[in-house]
């Protein structure tokens, strides 16, 4: 196939390119000579094992990418994250409350809390922070050391909070205690032991299947007062239109 011989091409090339770069630094750094001094042995080995890895990584990727692009195989989804399933110990009201505080200071609107929208926050909370505790803020859940705070590292200041992890001084647990969200009668995490923590998992999981029918119900009788209305409004116009 085309696309075979390509990529076989691609891999000599790029083969070839790496291994006169490296054969030339490793040379360079070893000792400055010429062009037509002969190399040492074990200088030689080295640059030869060096540019069999980095021949075999390519390769492996070129192959991966092949296969991918003619569907014999499938790149890696990224895990999707569901705060129902992953929070457990917090009922679907508290978790929709924190996600619409979560939305209302992601001014940015990328998925994302960064330094000044944390700022922000903590300010009209009424408890503001210096540059350096807002940074000691994110560090405490800043689980890929991006710098910020995601939906997930959000969620955590809460389970954090309701387990009793977190320091009465320190900046997150003001933000738990002023953002008006209820957590901590709710968390499994803080039970004191295992028959107490069974028990709260079991009237957390009731409450979480009772807050659905709620919703299902709600959506009925919205559902219902829309037909209604639909038909009443149906039976004025006819009337009018007879």
């Amino acid at each position: 196939m085309a696309s075979d011989e390509l990529t076989r091409k691609l891999q000599r090339r790029l083969a070839a390119e790496h291994a006169a770069a490296l054969a030339n630094q490793c040379a360079s750094e070893v000792n400055p000579v010429n062009p037509s001094d002969p190399v040492s042995e074990p200088l030689e080995k080295a640059v030869v094992g060096i540019v069999n890895d980095a021949t075999s990584e390519l390769t492996a990727k070129l192959t991966r990418r092949l296969d991918i692009n003619e569907g014999n195989a499938t790149p890696k989804q990224a895990k999707v994250f569901n705060p129902y399933t992953e929070f457990k110990e917090f009922s679907r009201k508290q978790i929709k409350d924190m996600e619409k505080m979560f939305k209302r200071f992601d001014s940015g609107k990328d998925g994302f809390i960064d330094l000044m929208e944390l700022k922000l926050m903590m300010e009209k909370l009424g408890a503001p922070q210096t540059h350096l505790g807002l940074k000691n803020m994110i560090k405490e859940v800043d689980e890929d050391f991006d710098g910020k705070l995601s939906y997930r590292e959000f969620l955590l200041i809460f389970r954090r909070a309701a387990a009793g992890e977190l320091q009465d001084e320190s900046g997150l647990m003001a933000l738990a205690r002023l953002s008006e969200i209820d957590v901590s009668t709710e968390g499994v995490m803080g039970a004191r032991d295992f028959f107490e923590a069974k028990a709260l998992a079991l009237k957390v999981s009731s409450k979480f299947e009772a807050e659905i029918r709620e919703e299902q119900e709600e959506r009925k009788r919205v559902d219902l007062d829309r037909k209604q209305r639909r038909a009443a409004f149906k039976e004025l116009q006819s009337t009018f239109c007879s």
